[in-house]
């Protein structure tokens, strides 16, 4: 399908552990099925903090649909996806993100060795860095030496700390990305369920935070009517909102 993300009746831009890849096996390919057969009208963005190498694998088992976009690394790659499959980071989405990190990795790992309740993550991230958090052991005042230094921490599902350049998660992304798209915010849905999708729930567009999501996040959403809290759990809530919002006949509407 050639037609652009604009060009389709609804967009879906998705978290994916616990909302796209949430869920029973029976409600997750019944989603992914309505998504295939729908191409024409439906464009599917994932809004991960996975990097586009764990993607490639997960949509390359041939298992979960593959998205036209990725905004990856907690909204730190903003990418295409091409027609043989390559995800492509988009340098002019980029460039800012690239500017407010400074190449800062090293530094950031650097003041942040032996802080209590962190243990790096052996991935790389070009504009990030990732840890495990301990609740327990941690220390608050190293939040503020990250912030101190001009960064963002975001710490997630009670057990991820990220260190993010400033302004930089998966709300802006995904609006700079729409508008790069020239795609109407009012047919996009954003899924998640987790506080690391928090930015992207409240940046304007319907929204849905999906069943089994984590409390911090459900607390921190307002009752705004754009928002939606879903009782299925995963891709039964995506469901869910897509019917409650309106965006396109479901199955369960047709």
């Amino acid at each position: 399908m050639n037609n652009t993300l604009s060009e389709r009746q609804f967009v879906l831009a998705t978290d994916l552990d616990g909302t796209f890849l949430g869920g029973s096996s029976a409600d997750r390919q019944a989603l992914y099925d309505w998504i295939e057969a729908h191409r024409a009208s439906v464009g599917l963005v994932f809004v991960s903090g996975r990097d586009p190498a764990f993607i490639h694998q997960l949509c390359g088992s041939g298992d979960v649909p593959w998205p036209e976009y990725v905004i990856g690394d907690v909204g730190t790659t903003i990418a295409n996806v091409t027609a043989d499959r390559t995800i492509v980071p988009i340098a002019d989405l980029e460039a800012q993100i690239a500017e407010r990190w400074q190449n800062s990795g090293d530094t950031v790992k650097s003041t942040l060795e032996n802080a209590p309740g962190l243990t790096l993550q052996p991935t790389e991230f070009r504009y990030r860095v990732s840890y495990d958090y301990d609740p327990d052991q941690f220390d608050p005042a190293t939040t503020k030496k990250v912030e101190a230094m001009g960064f963002d921490v975001l710490i997630s599902d009670n057990r991820f700390f990220d260190v993010l350049p400033q302004g930089v998660s998966k709300g802006p992304s995904l609006l700079r990305l729409l508008d790069h798209l020239n795609i109407p915010q009012a047919q996009v849905l954003a899924a998640g369920d987790t506080l690391n999708d928090l930015s992207m729930l409240v940046a304007g567009t319907p929204a849905v935070a999906v069943g089994g999501s984590e409390p911090p996040l459900l607390r921190a959403l307002s009752d705004a009517a754009h928002i939606y809290r879903a009782d299925g759990i995963g891709t039964a809530g995506i469901f869910e909102a897509i019917a409650h919002f309106d965006l396109h006949p479901t199955p369960e509407r047709v």
